[in-house]
């Protein structure tokens, strides 16, 4: 077989590897992302800005910061310390991460069970209203996000799955973009209920923020489950695959497909 051939070929090979692993990451940052998306940390504040003097623009300004200095802190972990770490430590300890995935899944799956088994008594409680104190509904928005980052256990585990998959910079912050947009689709929903409902839209978003403060402990509780089931499973998954003989390969194959 002539040479160019044989390079043409494993050319083809290389990126349809990559192809595929590109869609099974976006088909995982799509599920997390909308999962993340089902806040009450961003949700609330929108539904309260949309009862101001100038509600869709004030809430579609409170979107745009939320999105910018979500995709900007993800970034910034992703492309800045998270290459930093593979350049550093190019093959980590296997077993290290797997621990520390199952410790951060199990104290996820834990919150939800909190949040799950008080909800009665914590929904009674309203879900605090921020001050803006002279705030623009940017600043509050960029303000929230900032202190909202350092415990975004979700978007960690989306970050994680995204820096180990092996994909160029480029893809990787597409994937980040993608798992950004679906984060604000909440927020986007709020303002086109502005935008196209008239002189309903207070109704509904008065509806919409009533049964938001009864639910919002299910709301995280579902929230922190989906996020540690995911975790969990990374964790657990890739423990397993260490071993040898059947259940080792059927838990490698599932670790790829959790984190391709």
């Amino acid at each position: 077989m002539e040479p160019g051939r044989t390079a043409w070929r494993k050319s083809c090979s290389v990126g349809s590897g990559k192809n595929s692993t590109m869609l099974r990451l976006m088909a995982l940052v799509i599920s997390i992302g909308l999962a993340d998306s089902l806040n009450p940390t961003t949700i609330a504040p929108a539904l309260y800005l949309a009862g101001g003097k100038r509600p869709r623009n004030e809430v579609a300004e409170f979107t745009i910061a939320v999105f910018t200095v979500y995709l900007v802190g993800g970034l910034v972990i992703a492309l800045g310390g998270g290459q930093l770490l593979l350049s550093i430590v190019p093959h980590p300890n296997r077993h290290i991460g797997y621990i520390l995935e199952l410790i951060a899944g199990g104290a996820m799956l834990a919150a939800a069970a909190f949040l799950w088994g008080y909800r009665g008594s914590l929904s009674t409680r309203a879900v605090p209203r921020p001050t803006r104190e002279g705030k623009s509904s940017a600043i509050l928005g960029a303000t929230i996000m900032a202190v909202e980052l350092p415990t975004a256990f979700p978007y960690f585990a989306a970050i994680a799955a995204i820096v180990g998959s092996g994909l160029d910079v480029g893809r990787q912050a597409i994937l980040l973009l993608l798992f950004n947009v679906c984060f604000v689709l909440p927020l986007v929903g709020i303002v086109a209920v502005l935008s196209l409902a008239g002189d309903r839209a207070q109704e509904i978003l008065a509806s919409g923020r009533e049964k938001l403060e009864a639910h919002w402990p299910a709301v995280l509780a579902l929230l922190a489950l989906l996020a540690g089931g995911f975790v969990t499973l990374l964790g657990v998954t890739g423990l397993a695959g260490l071993t040898h003989g059947h259940l080792g390969r059927f838990a490698r194959r599932f670790h790829r497909f959790l984190r391709p």
